[in-house]
Parts: structure tokens; sequence; C-alpha cells
């Protein structure tokens, strides 16, 4: 091999090295190019995520509610909730705290889980359970709290029903029965409420619905979704279909 050939090949050998070099550079350029696509396309697409299960879920909280009224329609009374999540079977209830749990949803027949895979929490006036429903029905007994102006406020009138969700974060029971607990907000005092019904001598009784926040406003963290069942709607829907 003469020299001139010789230094032809490592011109070569150079050249294709710093081609494969460069290919290299312009691959990691290309990758960090579609990472930050990627996560300005998964921070967009997060909150449309967030508000489609927000919708679905309250979209299956009413459709809870009018299985309830379907089942006083049929049955005179309403039913009390469930304590196992696994079969989601009602069972009689004597006071607030035991008519305070989860939803029924193996006797109405409606979903079990919202769209954060909790169990659907339910709460009903014990004289609604245990008796039938007259048409001048017994005093309802589930206060609803929002808050105006960081206060604490009534919302009229009280309700014989209460059906909700605990959200994205902090406590609920999971499809298997577990407890989930608390997270990282200890100042969530609407959502701590909403757990227990109420404090005190109120348990079973209270229950706050207001705007999803963080924890720098009054009541904290929240995130839960709350329908109610009132007494004009339910007694107006019983008469209708004759229930009387």
């Amino acid at each position: 091999m003469n020299q001139h050939h010789f230094n032809g090949l490592l011109s070569s050998a150079a050249t294709n090295a710093r081609q494969r070099g460069f290919s290299l550079i312009e691959i990691a350029l290309v990758l960090v190019i579609v990472g930050l696509a990627l996560g300005g396309i998964m921070s967009a697409i997060g909150p449309q995520l967030e508000n489609k299960k927000i919708s679905d879920t309250q979209k299956t909280l009413e459709e809870t509610k009018e299985a309830l009224i379907g089942y006083a329609i049929i049955n005179k009374r309403l039913p009390g909730p469930a304590t196992i999540a696994s079969n989601g079977l009602a069972v009689a209830c004597a006071n607030e705290v035991a008519c305070t749990g989860l939803i029924p949803w193996a006797t109405l027949g409606v979903p079990k889980l919202d769209a954060w895979a909790k169990v659907i929490r339910y709460s009903v006036t014990p004289a609604y359970v245990n008796a039938d429903i007259p048409s001048s029905p017994p005093a309802a007994t589930k206060t609803i709290r929002t808050r105006t102006g960081g206060v604490l406020v009534d919302e009229p009138p009280t309700v014989p029903v209460v059906v909700f969700s605990q959200g994205n974060a902090n406590f609920g029971t999971t499809d298997s029965g577990g407890t989930i607990v608390n997270g990282a907000a200890p100042n969530n005092l609407d959502e701590i409420s909403n757990n227990t019904g109420g404090t005190g001598g109120a348990a079973g009784t209270i229950f706050i619905r207001r705007a999803p926040s963080g924890a720098a406003v009054a009541g904290g963290e929240f995130d839960d979704l709350v329908v109610t069942l009132t007494n004009t709607i339910l007694i107006a829907r019983m008469a209708k279909a004759g229930a009387f």
C-alpha cells in the first residue's frame, strides 16, 4: 500500500467518524426536542384528563341519585348504606352515624366507584330508611354547608340524602375495601368534616359542598364532589309515580 492510498484511507475514516458523531448529536437533539414536546403535551392533557374524571364522577353521582328515587318509588323508603365494599348491599341503620357509609351499589344497581377508583359515599336520614315515606315526610337531617368569604354557612334546606365522591386527593375507600388515609393536607378541614360526616354530636349530619381549592384558602385543600336529594324532588317524584 503506497503512502498516498494510506493517507486516503485515514482521511476517509476521519470523515466517517465525524459523520457518525454528528449523527449521534442530531439524534440526541431530536430526542430532547421530542421529550420537551411530549412534556408540553402531557402538561396540557393532564388537566383535561382530570376535568373528564370530575365530569364522569358528577354524572355517576347524578345517576345514583336517580336510582335512589327509583328505589324509593318501588319500596316506599330509601336504602341504608353498605358497610362492606365488596358486596355493596344495603343494611339497616338506626342512627345518623350508622346511616352514613358506602353507596349500596349492588342493591341499587349503580356504579360502585368514582373516576379515581374510590367507593362512592352515602348518608341518609334514618327515618327515611326505617319506615315508609309519607307524602308529608319526616324532617330531613342532613345539613349542607358552603363557604362564603371563607366562613361556613348553611345551605337551606336540610336534605334526607347526600351522595358524594372524595375526589382525587385525600381520604376514601378502595375497591377492595381498604381505607385511604388523609394525604399531605393536614389543614383540609372541610374534607375531614366530610370524611366523618361532621364532628362531635353532629356526626353523620353535616357535609360541606364548595368549589375545589388548594390548601391556602379557608377550609384547606378540597376536591370532594357532593350531590344531594331534597325532600321537594323526592316527594314530587314519588307522587308523580303514584307511590302514595
